[in-house]
């Protein structure tokens, strides 16, 4: 293994049997036994599906993870992103052997301290004190490192005065805080976060990325770290692994990784009869992409950018509908509303409405958009939260532009003038 490699996976899989603990029944275990005497693979391992949560499977065996294989250097900071259910805290469990992988293994540089769910390694009856000391044995640390790192942990927690009562009175944002101040200030190499951290609140959470970001690039530990948010990820990590279905989709840059898991194959949608409008107003589809390019191609900040809605007028008035859209950041923030204009008439039939973004317009980044079909100005025929999501990519720089991605969402060209005097 190589010096540098803080972790590495080897075809890393686990299989579970749904609605059961262990393999459920008494043959299936005596199978197993059998095969395994006999110098046989398990039969049970050529049998299962992909873990997809969303669709009804034949076979009562799932592949949480499937052949997963990867390196992460010492040092590294990487975010594992990816829907729910794809695999993430499965792995993350595998790695801070919580469970055992079905097949494969990994390869560990360093000791791991691991925070995987709100009281994680705590012992309710013991106080907050006696959890600090507990911790930092099982990671192998003797008494007087962990003295000697105390008083840092309680004060970046803020749990002082709670610090001599049994834990089980702590409230869950309590728990988390002292959970995460054990695990980031004692000496292991590795940290790995799953979610919890959206237990706390805001201010904790940016203190809790801050520390994050000084293990990984003052202290040169190793972080693995879990979060939806992606804004958090792309902060604190320049890697990514993003899973989809109990399999690695993409592993290399974050940026490119969060692009990948938010812009899921191009920026188009097509709608199902039940969501699409009602026996006046028919959606037909939404399109967003470059002009000249198609929608399955990577948005260009530099270029044109044109929104493309079709959308159907079935009633005699159609100069009484128009159509309006929320834009929304990758935070969830609503950033402006746009619409068509008084100049701009729907036609009775079907019409194609065609909104244009200058270029450089759009900051780099992912933006999703919320459509709505308004009848006089003044109420909503019908509307969908989360019509889809896009990702701008970054193009080619004006010289001048040296520290990378400027602040904010957007970059509208004003116009200046120096006034006479």
């Amino acid at each position: 293994m190589n010096p540098n490699t803080a972790i590495r996976a080897v075809n890393i899989s686990k299989q579970y049997r749904l609605g059961e603990v262990g393999t459920g029944t008494l043959s299936h275990d005596l199978n197993r036994a059998w095969a395994r005497l006999r110098g046989k693979e398990d039969p049970f391992l050529k049998i299962g599906e992909s873990n997809d949560r969303a669709t009804k499977g034949e076979s009562d065996y799932v592949w949480s993870l499937k052949d997963i294989n990867f390196e992460i250097e010492k040092g590294d900071a990487v975010g594992i992103i990816g829907r729910n259910g794809a695999g993430k805290s499965t792995l993350l469990k595998l790695l801070s052997r919580v469970t055992k992988p079905t097949t494969g293994h990994f390869e560990v540089q360093g000791r791991i301290a691991s925070l995987l769910e709100v009281g994680t390694g705590f012992n309710p009856e013991m106080t907050g004190r006696e959890n600090i000391f507990l911790n930092g044995a099982i990671l192998g640390m003797r008494r007087n490192e962990i003295k000697r790192k105390f008083d840092e942990i309680v004060d970046f927690a803020g749990v002082e005065r709670y610090i001599d009562t049994p834990v089980k009175r702590y409230s869950s944002g309590m728990y988390v805080r002292l959970a995460f101040a054990v695990a980031a200030h004692l000496e292991s190499e590795i940290l790995i976060v799953d979610e919890v951290l959206a237990v706390g609140d805001a201010e904790f959470q940016k203190k809790c990325l801050g520390k994050m970001g000084d293990v990984s690039k003052g202290e040169g530990r190793t972080v693995l770290f879990v979060s939806h948010n992606m804004a958090s990820v792309k902060t604190l990590c320049d890697k990514g692994i993003l899973l989809k279905n109990g399999r690695i989709d993409f592993s290399g840059d974050i940026h490119q990784c969060v692009n990948a898991y938010l812009t899921n194959g191009g920026h188009n949608i097509h709608f199902q009869s039940y969501e699409r409008g009602t026996a006046n107003v028919e959606l037909k589809s939404i399109e967003i992409k470059n002009r000249n390019r198609t929608s399955s191609e990577p948005l260009d900040e530099n270029g044109l950018i044109e929104l493309v809605t079709e959308i159907e007028i079935k009633c005699s008035e159609p100069e009484r509908y128009h159509i309006t859209y929320h834009l929304i950041s990758e935070l969830g923030e609503a950033l402006f509303s746009f619409n068509t204009s008084e100049s701009l008439k729907l036609r009775q039939g079907k019409n194609t409405v065609v909104c244009l973004f200058p270029p450089n317009f759009f900051q780099s980044g992912s933006y999703s958009l919320k459509f709505m079909c308004v009848v006089d100005r003044s109420r909503a025929e019908f509307s969908i939260a989360n019509a889809f999501t896009f990702t701008v990519q970054d193009g080619e720089r004006d010289l001048g532009v040296y520290m990378g991605r400027e602040p904010g969402y957007i970059k509208p060209k004003f116009e200046w003038e120096i006034v006479a005097n």
